[in-house]
């Protein structure tokens, strides 16, 4: 079975040049191993769970749509229209099984990834015509779907009126309508038009993609800025910006100003060394940052237990698809849910980024790299404190 779920024909490299972002592309029975990995009730239930997050949109006519927010209980269920369908977010969180499946679309960089939600509708069902701001990989896990895409949308296409979600009518000239049975995968890049409708119960399993938006930057900007880091000049950041001055009213603040400090802003920002470290730090703090709060287990890992497990039952040290792990380089600095790790020792550094490219260390291979990057007995020892810490957090776990 190959690596990624691409078909024989396509490659990583044809992917992402004729592909991603550009045209759809139908990948059947690529993701097999998904068919029977939920059933309609699993979703129901855990869509009426207290910590998940779930929506309820039922479809009385074209022109009446309605939706309840999580949290859902039974009495929800109990009176539903024809058409309707129930969709749970962030579905590698109870699932690790599920999580792991990111893994074979790891032909893009996992600071993309988003999250897995579930939607489940019977026959008929559908969230109707609409775009999304991401690309998304839409698996059929259980029963069939027939999905059509059309025009290429942006900010200005115009929404139904009066709706609480985001629909239209006009999905332009269609250039795909294929119907997708259980593990066949279809890729819709973003802003495409799309319009799913269940052929008979189904659920399909989309995973998300999405680049971090300008607000997303600017909230991570902010937090550098507040931070303070000592190995970064800010006092450059505080120079007055310097116009040319004209005669005018007094009280004026004059477009032209405007501009200036909107040219010189600009301007000075680009010629920055400090600004652009400080933007690399932002921009790995937004990729990074989960849309969902992350459930911590209450149980503590002990080290010698883990230790033992790995030392003597070969279990390798994997990262958990539920946490956002990324890093940069020159010099290493490593990025969990938003946060960077700046109190790793070069071990602990190396241990991370490892996983984060999706290797599965062993016990023998946990010493081989401390001792590449020179690290002492007590490091190795103490490293298995640290990989419990990281159990326990979410961010890795033992296979």
């Amino acid at each position: 079975m190959s690596q990624f779920c691409l078909p024989e024909s396509i490659n990583a490299e044809i992917f992402l040049r004729d592909y991603w972002q550009k045209k759809p592309l139908v990948m059947r029975n690529a993701l097999p191993e998904i068919v029977g990995m939920f059933e309609p009730q699993d979703i129901f239930e855990l869509a009426q769970s207290e910590e998940v997050t779930a929506r309820l949109v039922r479809q009385y006519n074209d022109d009446d749509w309605r939706v309840k927010l999580s949290p859902l209980n039974a009495e929800d269920f109990a009176a539903l229209p024809e058409k309707w369908s129930v969709l749970v977010q962030n579905l590698e969180q109870w699932s690790v099984e599920l999580g792991e499946m990111w893994n074979r679309f790891g032909f893009i960089p996992q600071w993309q990834r988003d999250d897995i939600m579930v939607s489940f509708a019977p026959q008929g069902g559908s969230v109707g015509k609409h775009y999304d701001e991401y690309d998304v990989f839409l698996v059929q896990g259980y029963g069939q779907r027939r999905w059509q895409l059309g025009k290429w949308c942006d900010p200005s296409t115009a929404f139904k009126p009066n709706q609480p979600i985001r629909i239209f009518d006009d999905m332009g000239e269609l250039v795909l309508d294929e119907v997708m049975n259980p593990g066949d995968v279809l890729y819709i890049p973003s802003r495409m038009a799309h319009y799913g409708v269940a052929e008979s119960d189904c659920l399909t399993f989309s995973f998300g993609l999405r680049y971090p938006n300008i607000s997303d930057l600017t909230d991570k900007i902010n937090e550098q800025f507040n931070r303070r880091d000592p190995e970064i000049d800010f006092s450059e950041f505080m120079l007055p910006l310097r116009l040319n001055q004209r005669e005018q009213p007094t009280g004026k603040l004059g477009e032209a100003e405007i501009r200036q400090m909107k040219a010189q802003f600009f301007q000075r920002l680009a010629d920055s060394e400090s600004f652009d470290r400080l933007f690399r730090r932002a921009v790995a703090g937004a990729v990074t940052t989960r849309r969902y709060d992350l459930l911590i287990s209450d149980e503590m890992s002990d080290p010698d237990e883990v230790r033992s497990e790995m030392e003597r039952n070969f279990a390798r040290l994997q990262q958990d698809n539920n946490c956002k792990l990324a890093y940069l380089t020159a010099p290493l600095e490593i990025y969990a849910n938003g946060e960077w790790l700046d109190e790793l020792n070069e071990l602990e550094k190396a241990v991370l980024k490892r996983l984060a490219d999706g290797e599965k260390p062993d016990f023998t291979e946990l010493k081989s790299l401390a001792q590449e990057v020179n690290g002492s007995q007590e490091d190795f020892i103490l490293l298995f404190d640290s990989i419990c810490n990281w159990l326990d957090d979410g961010w890795v776990l033992l296979v």
